[in-house]
């Protein structure tokens, strides 16, 4: 097997701003996996949150020597021995299964949805994201995600309140919304979980900083929105604890691994009656269209990261009226653009 890999920036169609950044382009790493002719793709999509940048990915992939495996097949034992080449770097781990995936799908020419037995007409509506920014510019952004029945808003800043009435005041769609750790004690995300129980919010993701914990079970206890974890759901281990604090999970490929493991997610989060959110970076069709492919498993998606840049070089899941439409191609689905 010989892996080659490359950076690549995509460009973002408006400045993305959540509670805690900001940024114009999204660097990310394409991975080819070649094997008997066949090429398969992978995707890490590295951020400082979970301590990866590209030099980190870069570093962790050249340390990769696969030499030993005959074959693609050996899927397990392969991602193993990632797993145990060192802690962390989770989005080089996931661009690897990525590609270990495509790759046996491209041999065994079969969707991988179809593979794990899946009816991609259940995949579900994905939201639309508008990060936080100015009145005009969100009123720009809302305009341009008419198509999308449901929009994903970001809020943790210092003008939630005005972003949501500029939000209501253009649309009556379903809500989503995202804090991403920016409410920082329980009575901030108490006082405005409430309020957005008035503004036709469906649920509230990651409302206070992951290492509150206890805390978010207070705000839990006293709401009446589902809470959804995102950065307290990193990796399998992670679920079980989070019980009574959250409704839900956000599985996202490049802090989980990859499918191998996001797949194990999804059983364990139905095994504890919780609800089942698959997101995503800003990232390429390689990897959106991998997680595409168990959409069909889930509650909710936030699979949006490719149609935020202007610079895709892959195509692959396409959106049609909000609804995600995989395709009827091998692998992850996902082809280099011409």
């Amino acid at each position: 097997m010989k892996i080659t890999c490359s950076s690549y920036d995509l460009k973002l169609k408006h400045t993305f701003t959540i509670a805690r950044s900001s940024r114009d382009i999204s660097p990310v790493v394409i991975v080819e996996l070649e094997h008997e002719g066949i090429v398969g793709y992978g995707e890490a999509a590295p951020t400082r949150r979970y301590g990866e940048t590209i030099e980190t990915v870069m570093g962790f992939l050249k340390g990769l020597n696969l030499s030993s495996f005959e074959s693609p097949f050996q899927l397990e034992t392969i991602l193993e021995y990632v797993e145990r080449l060192a802690p962390g770097n989770t989005s080089a781990k996931a661009a690897i299964d990525i590609a270990l995936h495509d790759w046996i799908g491209k041999k065994l020419n079969v969707p991988l949805f179809r593979y794990w037995g899946l009816d991609r007409e259940k995949a579900p509506i994905t939201s639309f994201t508008i990060g936080i920014d100015s009145p005009e510019i969100i009123a720009q952004k809302v305009e341009e995600a008419k198509e999308y029945p449901i929009l994903k808003i970001k809020l943790g800043g210092s003008n939630d309140e005005e972003i949501m009435k500029t939000i209501r005041k253009a649309t009556d769609k379903t809500l989503r919304v995202d804090a991403n750790e920016g409410w920082k004690t329980r009575e901030i995300a108490l006082k405005k979980i409430q309020w957005l129980e008035q503004e036709g919010v469906e649920f509230v993701e990651q409302p206070m900083p992951a290492d509150d914990l206890e805390g978010t079970a207070w705000v839990h206890e006293r709401v009446k929105l589902p809470l959804i974890a995102d950065e307290n759901s990193l990796r399998l281990h992670d679920i079980p604890k989070l019980q009574g604090a959250f409704d839900g999970i956000n599985i996202k490929l490049m802090k989980c691994t990859g499918l191998r493991e996001a797949l194990r997610m999804a059983a364990t989060a139905r095994a504890c009656n919780m609800k089942i959110m698959t997101g995503c970076m800003i990232e390429s069709s390689v990897a959106i269209s991998a997680a595409a492919q168990f959409s069909p498993l889930i509650d909710y998606a936030d699979l949006d990261g490719a149609a935020l840049t202007i610079n895709d070089p892959f195509d692959g899941v396409v959106i049609v009226g909000g609804k995600l439409v995989l395709p009827d191609r091998p692998g992850i689905g996902a082809v280099k653009k011409m």
